[in-house]
């Protein structure tokens, strides 16, 4: 489970070079809800929402970047379109570690709600 999480860091850390004013958040390590208590999940559900947080505002750093990449291919800059497609490449990685963080804390919500019945 953390290393498909791992991998997606992985990269974001690399694909943020390309928009070097910008930092990834590391994606957080998330409690095995199979055997977690309540207080190791209510604080998954903190470090995922700090992670949600970190996202979005790494996101919105690579707006501008994308935006003048994307004027620069308007206007046929040499290598701008490789640039946005980087660019593109790099927000999307995001989006997608914002969605398998999210995916894998509700598996694991799933599998604490299994393990403890109310």
């Amino acid at each position: 489970k953390f290393l498909d999480i791992a991998i997606v860091g992985l990269a974001l850390n690399s694909a943020s070079v390309f928009a070097a004013d910008c930092t990834a958040p590391a994606a957080p390590e998330l409690p095995d809800g199979a055997t977690a208590s309540m207080e190791q999940m209510l604080n998954g559900q903190k470090a995922v929402k700090t992670f949600q947080t970190a996202n979005l505002e790494y996101m919105a750093c690579l707006e501008p970047e994308m935006t003048a990449a994307q004027t620069a291919v308007d206007e046929g800059a040499e290598g701008a379109a490789e640039k946005y497609k980087e660019l593109e490449s790099t927000y999307n990685a995001a989006v997608s570690a914002e969605e398998e963080v999210a995916g894998q804390f509700n598996t694991e919500i799933r599998e604490y709600k299994a393990a403890n019945p109310s």
